[in-house]
């Protein structure tokens, strides 16, 4: 798994899903707890856990970032924290983002959290590394550009080529019309 835009969280559906297909009015997704597959409407609310962020004081934390400062925590074991004390829950989820907007991010929030991080070390579909692109430099950039400006010079007179595709269609038949008849 390369990211996480295939792992779902379907709204009244528990846990964590993996998109697997499409469907002519909506999609074809696998619990990744159980392997079951099932249909998911267009009118059944989706997510997939690339979309989802936690609110902070400053803006948003993404939440592969919250699963990757929880598997630091944790020392990447599974949480062993009681689901069912929300006053647990919340000193150990401001270990892990500090300043999380206490006001927006509920228990029941952090819970799932929580229960997500499991799901996905269990399955072993929990990503630590991002994948590396590579860019052109600025210097690179500069440089496929002068090259095009030299081969502009070197080729301003030489005689143009016609493509072949031009070539072709010049030699076709041309369309005769037909005269209508004048009436005298």
């Amino acid at each position: 798994m390369e990211d996480y835009k295939k792992i779902l969280a379907i709204s009244g559906k528990s846990g964590l899903h993996k998109l697997v297909g499409q469907m002519k009015n909506g999609i074809v997704a696998e619990s990744i707890t159980d392997g079951k597959r099932f249909p998911v409407y267009m009118s059944e609310n989706t997510s997939s856990l690339e979309d989802i962020s936690i609110y902070t004081e400053e803006g948003e934390l993404p939440l592969k970032d919250v699963f990757k400062k929880i598997h630091k925590e944790t020392t990447g074991k599974a949480s062993d924290i009681s689901l069912k004390d929300s006053k647990a829950l919340t000193t150990f989820f401001k270990k892990i983002v500090p300043n999380y907007d206490v006001d927006r991010v509920y228990t029941s929030d952090i819970k799932k959290v929580i229960k997500w991080y499991n799901y996905l070390l269990e399955a072993k579909m929990l990503i630590l590394e991002e994948k590396k692109t590579t860019k052109k430099t600025d210097g690179a950039k500069k440089e496929s550009s002068k090259k095009t400006v030299s081969k502009k010079k070197t080729t301003k007179n030489a005689p143009k080529k016609v493509p072949l595709k031009k070539a072709a269609n010049t030699s076709a038949k041309k369309m005769t019309t037909r005269k209508a008849p004048v009436k005298k």
